[in-house]
């Protein structure tokens, strides 16, 4: 593991993660990468009641990782990757907060209970967000912007204490490519802008293929009884 990002989610986490894998540090482990991998699924689950997780088992694969809920874990991997260099992706906290309350706070709430109760994967990484993210880490009080805005700039702060100045840079991914390379002591791609993607539209069009899921499910249930029904 090469480079491990400490910022939260909605802080420009899906650029960086493009920009490290053009930059030849990838892949790169993030939220997206659990989703696609039932394992993993399980694995942050039982992180999020309490029990340990073999770092090496999750990372095998990847060179980095950015994005919840890697970068709450950033005091294990100092001492766990000792070579490896510390991104703090930050934004200014008044749009943080509302992307975020846009976007992935809502992602408990978008599919219906029994949806969830019949798609277990589904189910249990909803349930490993709540866990480590809006109770975990937010006390379940994310709506309470104020306390939220304390524990935003907390987490900064616990950062910047913890891992040493020349292990880390902090960085806003409108900084470009310029910063980034620098700290990676790498060169700039040629002609290749600065990824940006994973805006609050872009996801809440992706949101809205996620609430779709049920009723395709009941569509497909519908279809399979027809059939069934055929050749009765």
């Amino acid at each position: 593991m090469k480079v491990i990002g400490t910022g939260f989610g909605r802080t420009g986490t899906m650029s960086l993660k493009i920009a490290l894998e053009k930059l030849g540090l990838g892949p790169c482990y993030h939220m997206k990468e659990i989703i696609s991998r039932p394992s993993h699924i399980k694995i942050w689950y039982n992180r999020s009641r309490g029990d340990n997780i073999n770092w090496d088992r999750i990372f095998g694969e990847f060179e980095s990782a950015v994005d919840f809920p890697v970068s709450l874990f950033y005091e294990e991997l100092i001492n766990k990757f000792p070579d490896a260099k510390f991104i703090l992706t930050v934004r200014d906290f008044d749009s943080w907060y509302a992307s975020t309350t846009n976007t992935i706070y809502k992602v408990p709430t978008l599919l219906p209970h029994w949806f969830k109760m019949i798609a277990y994967p589904i189910r249990i990484f909803i349930e490993m967000q709540i866990n480590l993210i809006w109770v975990g880490l937010f006390k379940n009080n994310f709506s309470d912007k104020d306390f939220t805005r304390k524990v935003y700039y907390e987490h900064i702060e616990n950062v910047k204490k913890t891992i040493p100045n020349d292990r880390l840079l902090i960085y806003r991914v409108n900084e470009g490519w310029g910063p980034l390379c620098e700290f990676l002591d790498v060169d700039v791609p040629e002609s290749i802008p600065f990824p940006k993607v994973n805006d609050t539209a872009e996801m809440l069009r992706k949101f809205a293929l996620i609430r779709s899921l049920p009723y395709l499910f009941i569509l497909f249930l519908v279809g399979i009884s027809v059939l069934l029904l055929q050749l009765i």
